[in-house]
């Protein structure tokens, strides 16, 4: 499964970086494709590109607040949670993002 996503909290500093890294942790664990562009206090970091976007089978949004270039995902599957589900749940959002896909 390849997977996509963005990681942005309410202040863009903690739990934005802890939720990405949790995500990839989680996915890469279960033999996943990851990647996770974040959106916090500096700015946008690791930014998805249109392509992989394209390839993904899905995108997770562990966001607090309103992220920039939501269009990007138009037609995609997207699951979208809190950062504090990423921080705390990341193996079972990832398998819910499986099941996501097989429906």
């Amino acid at each position: 499964m390849k997977i996509v996503g963005v990681a942005a909290c309410t202040v863009g500093i903690a739990h934005t970086y802890i939720a990405q890294e949790k995500i990839e942790n989680a996915a890469k664990k279960a033999g996943h494709e990851v990647r996770i562009e974040t959106q916090g206090t500096i700015g946008v970091e690791n930014e998805l590109t249109q392509a992989q976007i394209d390839a993904a089978d899905i995108v997770i949004l562990a966001i607090d607040v309103k992220i920039s270039g939501m269009e990007r995902f138009k037609g995609k599957k997207v699951i979208k949670v809190p950062t504090e589900v990423a921080v705390k749940s990341p193996n079972k959002l990832i398998e819910k993002a499986a099941e996501v896909i097989r429906q």
